[in-house]
């Protein structure tokens, strides 16, 4: 029974990649997607090599907003997005190399307006934000939102936290709105607590150094 069933689920393995190949804009080599609950605008959606994307995903890219006649959703080579999934990008996102998403994740350039209290949310026009970008090597953690921003190199996102602005390069970023609670330093090769950060800064700046 258990050989039927790894049979079974290769063979399905290999004609949904055969299937995504056609409808993809491209799809990478050793890429897979688990049973996916939407996939819209797949001709602008590329897809790197060495992806897995697990069960439930919401993938989109499509320019509601009205403003562009092109968009796309870029995800590179060697990521891996965990279940349930939501990426909905209406001119440009792009998750770059090695990245890990866990559950629950949702990412997006755009957002509903909600400006006239008198039209239900639901009837007002979508509202084009900043592209997204996720730097390589980024670890996202479960039920994240980012909406507008782009995240640098290697930067870890804790559980549940919002991001609707830039993190820059080795950082560690928490809470709802997030925040940077430690930094990488370059220098002595090590992780350090933003408020360190801040302190050392202070002090270079009662010394004449700090930023110019």
């Amino acid at each position: 029974m258990r050989l039927f069933i790894r049979i079974f689920n290769k063979l399905n393995r290999i004609f949904l990649n055969l299937y995504y190949s056609t409808i993809f804009k491209k799809l990478g080599k050793n890429s897979y997607i688990q049973n996916p609950i939407k996939l819209q605008g797949t001709e602008r959606i590329s897809i790197g090599s060495n992806v897995n994307i697990g069960w439930g995903a919401w993938l989109a890219a499509f320019p509601h907003t009205g403003f562009f006649k092109e968009c796309e959703l870029v995800i590179e080579d060697g990521v891996s997005i965990g279940n349930f999934a939501h990426i909905y990008a209406t001119k440009k996102i792009c998750i770059k190399k090695n990245v890990l998403i866990a559950d629950k994740v949702y990412i997006s350039d755009n957002l509903h307006g909600y400006e006239d209290i008198n039209t239900p949310i639901i009837k007002q026009p979508i509202i084009q934000k900043r592209e997204v970008e996720i730097g390589e090597g980024c670890w996202i953690g479960e039920g994240v939102c980012i909406i507008g921003a782009k995240i640098g190199k290697n930067v870890i996102i804790g559980a549940n936290a919002v991001i609707t602005k830039d993190v820059p390069d080795y950082c560690v970023a928490v809470g709802l709105p997030a925040r940077i609670i430690k930094r990488y330093n370059l220098e002595k090769q090590i992780w350090e607590n933003e408020k360190n950060v801040k302190n050392n800064q202070q002090n270079l700046n009662k010394e004449g150094g700090g930023i110019l």
